[in-house]
């Protein structure tokens, strides 16, 4: 728990100060197993407390940012959009909840056909990456995959999939251009 105090400080300090605040998921953890997922899910909920502006390294971190791993990153990328969407206010609205639908359906009835249910059941629940809601017959009879091996098949299906994004060819020749000038001047300066 000691990596989760500083970030209630730094950001109650940010706030004073009112300045930016810059945190992180820390993750000490040498593989991607329970430790690395509850150091993950603590630092995230810390930083959350702390209120920060900008969360950088949040996702792959491994033995305390020396590593990084790409199936880190699909479970920390899981935990970010569930954090999200816990965060995500309630919709207490009459239209979301339904009162009419219920009005109409009446006790002994069912939903399923009621236009409400069919305007929201696609959407209406957060659909997780890695974690896996299915009852354990149905996740044998699928092979029993283990969270980290559906996120090495996630990882490597999303790194296939990956298209370049499109940039002018003009500005492309310029960056490379700055890279090449800045390499052969010896790259950005250190103090070592």
């Amino acid at each position: 728990p000691k990596y989760m105090k500083p970030h209630p400080v730094g950001g109650q300090l940010a706030r004073r100060y009112n300045i930016p605040y810059r945190t992180s998921n820390t993750c000490a953890a040498n593989t991607v197993d329970a430790q690395a997922a509850y150091e993950s899910v603590f630092s995230l909920w810390g930083a959350i407390q702390g209120g920060g502006n900008l969360m950088m390294h949040a996702a792959g971190w491994l033995e305390g940012g020396l590593r990084c791993s790409y199936e880190k990153s699909i479970l920390d990328i899981d935990l970010l959009q569930m954090v999200a969407e816990f965060l995500t206010p309630l919709d207490l609205s009459e239209e979301a909840l339904g009162f009419d639908a219920i009005q109409s359906v009446g006790p002994g009835g069912h939903f399923f056909g009621t236009q409400h249910t069919q305007d929201r059941y696609k959407t209406a629940f957060y659909s997780p990456i890695l974690s896996d809601w299915r009852n354990y017959e149905t996740w044998a009879e699928a092979g029993s995959p283990t969270a980290l091996e559906k996120a090495n098949k996630v990882w490597k299906e999303r790194l296939a999939s990956y298209e370049e994004p499109y940039m002018d060819p003009a500005i492309r020749e310029e960056l490379n251009a700055f890279v090449a000038k800045r390499r052969s001047e010896g790259g950005a300066p250190t103090d070592f």
